[in-house]
């Protein structure tokens, strides 16, 4: 236990979310933010950084591909001169891939999927962690996915991708536990918004139903039949990463209304 981490927590924590203008990175931005955390975004869309940086003046930014050596070096670039060090990574970058059969699947598509959300994840993180070492009481967050807890069908580059996350989140945690580090990974379910959207307009061009059609049976497989809002996935983010997160490690925590399958 690291002995200064009461006063640490009194003090405002310095964050970094990628792909925290919009959607789910935007609402743990927003809701650090409303916490006093000082609050870095990395995002591709240079346009949804400037909408963010309207609502939350205070939010610095670095339009930034984490598959690229050279954007995530001049992101924590930017980290280490705005914020002079971090406390908190949620790993929230990624991208889904197309709806192919595996036999069909693309493999310039492939390789895109894990290049952002494999080995993207891991530039960010071995970045991040020199500066981690330094903080009393640092975290970092995956944002992993159902199909990290499941087979996707149709999915193959997505949901590899996502239980790779799962063992990449456990192993840090070993690795980074003695410097006081926490790491989890987090596992969505249905979550409302343009994203989700896609999603069911991606299996409805695949079924034949209607998005209603598949939203009805992405439904019928949560025991809570609602979408998750982003704003509980930053509530849960914002407890993991805080005070009375920090014996929670090396766990896969799901959010999804009580999901049985991605299918």
């Amino acid at each position: 236990m690291h002995i200064n981490e009461r006063t640490a927590a009194k003090m405002p924590q310095k964050i970094l979310v990628t792909a925290g203008a919009s959607g789910i990175g935007r609402a743990i931005a927003a809701a650090f933010t409303a916490e006093g955390a000082a609050v870095h975004v990395a995002d591709i869309d240079g346009g949804a950084i400037e909408r963010l940086k309207h609502d939350h003046p205070s939010i610095s930014a670095t339009v930034a591909d984490i598959s690229r050596g050279s954007d995530v070096s001049r992101l924590f670039e930017d980290v280490t001169r705005t914020m002079g060090g971090l406390d908190v990574l949620v790993n929230n970058a990624g991208v889904s891939g197309p709806a192919q059969p595996a036999e069909d699947y693309d493999l310039e598509a492939w390789e895109q999927v894990l290049a952002v959300n494999l080995t993207g994840t891991f530039r960010t993180t071995q970045a991040a962690i020199p500066l981690l070492k330094q903080s009393d009481s640092a975290s970092i967050i995956i944002m992993n996915a159902l199909a990290g807890r499941f087979g996707y069908p149709n999915r193959a580059a997505y949901s590899t991708s996502k239980w790779g996350l799962a063992g990449m989140a456990k192993t840090l945690s070993m690795e980074l536990g003695p410097a006081g580090i926490t790491v989890n990974s987090v596992h969505p379910g249905a979550v409302a918004g343009d994203r989700f959207d896609a999603v069911l307009e991606g299996r409805a061009a695949l079924s034949g139903r209607t998005v209603d059609e598949e939203l009805e049976l992405a439904m019928d497989l949560q025991s809570v039949k609602r979408l998750t809002q982003p704003e509980d996935i930053a509530a849960l983010v914002i407890f993991l990463a805080g005070p009375h997160g920090r014996s929670i490690s090396g766990q896969s925590i799901p959010i999804d209304g009580d999901s049985k399958s991605t299918a």
